[in-house]
């Protein structure tokens, strides 16, 4: 039986435990987020890589999980060789779309909207000089969206004025980029609002279906369990009294998120 684990700093993950369950529906879930110190995208980086290997060193010894993905990408950009050093399981990140952008593009224009700490990360600046040589790069550092995004899943009120305010350069069509990477993964769930706030002339993408397919490459069909599984369980690093976030988790298939001390 496949057991994959998706690690997140908050709920965000939860894009990307959609897209791989859609593609491996069979496997059997674990899904943690840390949001004791949630966001990720302003912490100190050599503090960020060793939360991320005692958070996955514990769910290691605990469940044995056969791949782990790192659904943030302000882990992702800094903390994958160090966890690939230091467990024996096959680890998938969760990195820019900036090779598909570029591709796409047709104006060689292209953005990337992300958090502060992956706009800044100098593996961000890699992919770009790999994949998007040929066009011009404009990149917004947000913490602002990845709260709105947390405050839309528990079911409290997003605030549209500040996204709009966050993605104002990109309203004007003759000076914008055609395609806009959403570069962390709790972004997709704000796709209809950053749609209403930057009009239709920009095309948002995001990597979760490249990630699914990843996944179900390293693990192969024949990793499968036989019979029908339908349950995962969640566990998170704070507690909360959050009914509605419980529900959600119910409706995708995962337990209400169980506490962890750590």
């Amino acid at each position: 039986m496949s057991k994959i684990l998706i690690f997140d700093s908050g709920v965000g993950g939860i894009s990307i435990y959609k897209a791989i369950k859609e593609q491996l529906p069979k496997a059997d879930y674990l899904y943690l987020f840390d949001n004791k110190y949630f966001p990720y995208g302003e912490l100190d980086p050599d503090f960020l890589i060793e939360r991320v290997c005692q958070l996955v060193g514990y769910m290691y010894k605990t469940f044995s999980p056969d791949l782990v993905v790192i659904a943030c990408n302000s882990a992702s950009t800094l903390v994958l060789p160090a966890l690939r050093k230091r467990f024996p399981i096959p680890f998938v990140g969760v990195v820019p779309a900036i090779k598909p952008a570029a591709l796409q593009s047709k104006k060689k224009k292209i953005g990337l909207l992300a958090t502060p700490g992956t706009v800044s990360r100098d593996y961000t600046q890699v992919l770009v000089n790999e994949h998007a040589q040929d066009c011009a790069i404009e990149m917004i550092g947000t913490t602002n969206l990845v709260l709105q995004a947390e405050n839309k899943l528990y079911g409290n009120p997003v605030d549209l004025e500040e996204i709009k305010k966050v993605v104002s350069t990109w309203t004007i069509t003759e000076t914008s980029p055609d395609i806009v990477v959403l570069g962390c993964t709790h972004f997709p769930l704000l796709i209809a609002e950053l749609e209403e706030s930057v009009g239709k002339h920009i095309k948002f993408i995001d990597s979760g279906m490249a990630i699914a397919s990843r996944v179900k490459s390293i693990l192969g069909d024949e990793y499968l369990p036989i019979a029908e599984q339908n349950s995962g369980k969640a566990f998170c690093t704070k507690i909360q009294v959050q009914k509605k976030l419980t529900h959600l988790f119910n409706e995708i298939g995962l337990s209400q998120p169980l506490y962890i001390e750590i």
